[in-house]
């Protein structure tokens, strides 16, 4: 799938980003989604080009590569400073012309949306909802057989080393202390930005208590549009999600953009 633009954008800190606009299909929407990907992921892999080409339907598509990603400079802390590269992501969108634009992120991207969102609220990097996929809602979590390996990998010289030749370039920097806000602190900051959180009960990174954490965590903070999607028999981002999922999600952030709340028939426990 060709891009109709690609650009160079520079997050705050100035880390170089690569990132790609798609016209909306019917090339007349006023909406946009800025679609994130997970950990080793791009937008130039089919399994996030999957995304793009639906969410297509319903607005234009701004994608990206993560720092430490794909074509982008930097190497990835892990979604710490994610968020900058979103930011940057969504302020081009604004400055493409769209009047609304909704972030959707996918397994570490499902955290960074919602910092970013809760982050810059009052910025020119603010969104008009957040959704997502298969996110974790806190940090150092090991209690999953692959997390505990993913933590392995990105914790030794000889697991980055072998991550970098799978294309993923992790720094080796600790994170400050006090850690960077959690992203279940940062749903409850959320303010009235409505979050979708979408999560599947066979999710073998993060049990379905992460998305619980982070629903709740939006309601308590007055997001009271939030919603929360448990479908049975969902595994983990952008690699597991159906065609029917992302039409949903595209149909949510339609009806939100119009003032409108509703909520969609899903398989839940």
């Amino acid at each position: 799938m060709i891009a109709d633009q690609q650009a160079t954008l520079f997050a705050a800190d100035g880390v170089r980003i690569s990132a790609s606009h798609f016209a909306a299909s019917d090339n007349n929407a006023a909406r946009a989604f800025v679609v994130v990907h997970g950990f080793t992921g791009g937008w130039r892999q089919k399994r996030v080009q999957k995304v793009v080409i639906r969410l297509r339907e319903f607005g234009g598509v701004v994608a990206l590569d993560m720092r430490g990603h794909g074509r982008s400079g930097g190497t990835s802390t892990l979604g710490m400073d994610e968020v900058h590269d979103v930011a940057a992501a969504v302020s081009w969108a604004r400055d493409l012309g769209y009047q609304r634009v909704v972030s959707v992120g996918f397994s570490m991207g499902g955290s960074v949306v919602v910092r970013e969102a809760a982050l810059h609220r009052e910025s020119n990097a603010n969104v008009d909802a957040v959704v997502s996929v298969s996110g974790t809602a806190f940090w150092y979590y090991r209690g999953t057989p692959v997390m505990r390996l993913v933590h392995r990998m990105v914790g030794s010289k000889s697991g980055r080393a072998a991550m970098r030749a799978q294309g993923v370039r992790i720094g080796s920097a600790p994170w400050p202390t006090p850690a960077p806000i959690a992203p279940v602190e940062a749903a409850a900051r959320l303010g009235k930005i409505p979050l979708l959180v979408v999560h599947g009960t066979v999710d073998r990174y993060f049990p379905v208590e992460h998305a619980h954490a982070l629903y709740r965590a939006a309601l308590s903070g007055g997001s009271t549009q939030s919603e929360e999607w448990i479908i049975d028999g969902f595994g983990h981002a952008e690699l597991a999600i159906t065609l029917q999922t992302i039409d949903e999600i595209g149909q949510w952030a339609v009806k939100h953009c119009q003032g409108e709340h509703h909520q969609l028939r899903v398989d839940s426990l």
